[in-house]
């Protein structure tokens, strides 16, 4: 199993062990673009983890100024995985995490709210907080509390279907149903203490890495 994004460590420790526990070996990735392509050849599934906020010129967006933008290497680190994985091996298992998330769903010709103050009242509700989710699609039996820590959203998810949202309309979770298991939640598994939310979504990335 691959754990990647390393900019925070005691962040990525966290993914680590939520990986381990599951049943995974987790391998942290260092963000360097140009061995992307040869990570990949070390891993069975991968974890695209939470961080700062994408910045969307490489989509054809202004990045709105009051964003934290993510380092550049790992953006474009993570974009060349995933834009590999969809050429040339889109059965790879993924979980996206927040930033995970709006990365899969900008990829998929997606766009975010940038700023959620801006359209969503209920924001504060999405910073540090645990929220109930209405779930369908692969999580239809999996409804509980998660917790967020976000600033921005999902505005579409392009060609990506959601598969959760919180009671204010905020969307949670998206997925490839084409794909093995190409999964993005909004809230973080790894600190989230419901289990068929939480320590669940790594163990079933872990059968998926596994399966034949």
């Amino acid at each position: 199993m691959t754990v990647n994004g390393v900019e925070r460590a005691v962040a990525s420790l966290a993914y680590a062990d939520a990986v381990e526990r599951a049943g995974g070996t987790p391998i942290v990735l260092p963000p360097e673009p140009k061995l992307a392509v040869d990570q990949l050849a070390l891993c069975d599934g991968l974890v695209l983890t939470g961080g700062d906020d994408p910045v969307l010129e490489p989509f054809g967006v202004t990045t709105d100024p009051r964003v934290t933008p993510v380092h550049e290497r790992r953006q474009c680190h993570e974009s060349t995985i995933i834009d590999h994985l969809r050429r040339h091996d889109p059965d790879r298992p993924v979980l996206g995490v927040c930033l995970g998330m709006q990365m899969m769903t900008l990829h998929a010709g997606g766009t975010l709210e940038q700023y959620m103050p801006d359209a969503c009242p209920t924001h504060a509700q999405h910073w540090d907080q645990d929220h109930p989710v209405s779930c369908t699609g692969s999580l239809q039996d999996a409804e509980g509390i998660v917790h967020s820590r976000h600033k921005q959203a999902v505005a579409d998810p392009g060609s990506l279907v959601v598969c959760a949202s919180a009671p204010d309309g905020v969307i949670e979770a998206v997925e490839d149903r084409s794909r093995r298991m190409y999964l993005g939640v909004q809230w973080h598994p790894e600190r989230t203490e419901s289990e068929p939310l939480g320590i669940a979504l790594f163990r079933r990335l872990v059968r998926s890495s596994s399966s034949e």
